[in-house]
């Protein structure tokens, strides 16, 4: 089973660390306020103090030029109800146009799950949005609203990034 840790940083710093170890699978990340660099493994990470995660489900190898990321904090009672909702998605995702890839992190800190889209470009992402597939993979959440609110402590946000590319 694959991990997936995050640092934040300054984008400079973290392109320093990211070409320091050039044969791990890094991702470098960037948005107005801060930056990130992914480190994805199934061994130790290379990072001094990250958020650390589990991937839970996986689809596509890690890159594209838009990421999203679905921070939603889960109750430590409703993890199993949430996990299993994961693990019987549809997989519509995957076949949609400039769709890269899907990371479904299950936090080893907290309680805040991270589910984390690549896309090549933010059209596409927001094509995903507005298309069917997308009204459907999300039709469970509206049906189970009350209890869902049991097992969610907090509301959800979403982070955006752009990521930065080779230099």
């Amino acid at each position: 089973m694959k991990n997936m840790y995050i640092t934040t940083g300054t984008t400079d710093y973290l392109q320093k660390v990211k070409d320091m170890h050039k044969n791990e699978t890094m991702l470098l990340l960037e948005r107005e306020e801060d930056a990130v660099l992914l480190h994805e493994t199934d061994g130790e990470t290379v990072f001094k103090e990250p958020r650390c995660y589990e991937v839970i489900d996986a689809a596509g190898e890690l890159g594209g030029a838009f990421v999203v990321c679905n921070n939603i904090p889960v109750t430590d009672e409703g993890r199993p109800l949430f996990e299993h909702r994961f693990q019987q998605r549809a997989r519509l995702i995957e076949n949609e146009p400039g769709f890269v890839a899907i990371r479904v992190l299950r936090p080893l800190s907290n309680d805040t799950y991270v589910i984390m889209t690549l896309w090549e470009a933010k059209k596409y992402f927001e094509q995903w949005q507005r298309s069917n597939a997308f009204a459907k993979a999300h039709a469970q959440r509206k049906e189970e609203q009350k209890p869902s609110r049991q097992i969610f402590p907090r509301p959800s946000y979403v982070t955006t990034y752009s990521v930065v590319q080779e230099r």
